[in-house]
């Protein structure tokens, strides 16, 4: 599912490799992106050890290894400017602005 005003984003070079930059203004509260993968078991995840899991659920993780999932490279921060909300219903993860966010800056 898309949400309305879904900023531009793209990934290029950071400082850490590769990360996820905004080409447009994001408010504070807005949304940012979907992350999305696969999803798979808490056993199939430990099987794995990839480094793109993201835990939905005890049961429930999102294998987002896959390059077409753009948001894999969101980068961590000491001081980050977004955050995530797991829908638990839904069994998705959603990623919106922590703080206004301006074009240029990586997520």
């Amino acid at each position: 599912m898309k949400e309305k005003n879904t900023p531009i984003l793209k990934v290029k070079r950071s400082t850490s490799g590769l990360g996820l930059f905004t080409l447009s203004d994001i408010k504070k509260g807005d949304f940012v992106i979907e992350y999305t993968g696969e999803h798979i078991s808490e056993e199939e995840a430990d099987r794995r050890c990839g480094q793109y899991l993201f835990t939905v659920t005890k049961d429930i993780t999102i294998d987002g290894r896959d390059r077409k999932n753009i948001s894999r490279y969101i980068n961590h921060s000491c001081r980050p400017n977004a955050e995530a909300e797991a829908d638990v219903d839904e069994l998705r993860i959603r990623i919106y602005a922590k703080r206004n966010i301006k074009s240029g800056d990586e997520i």
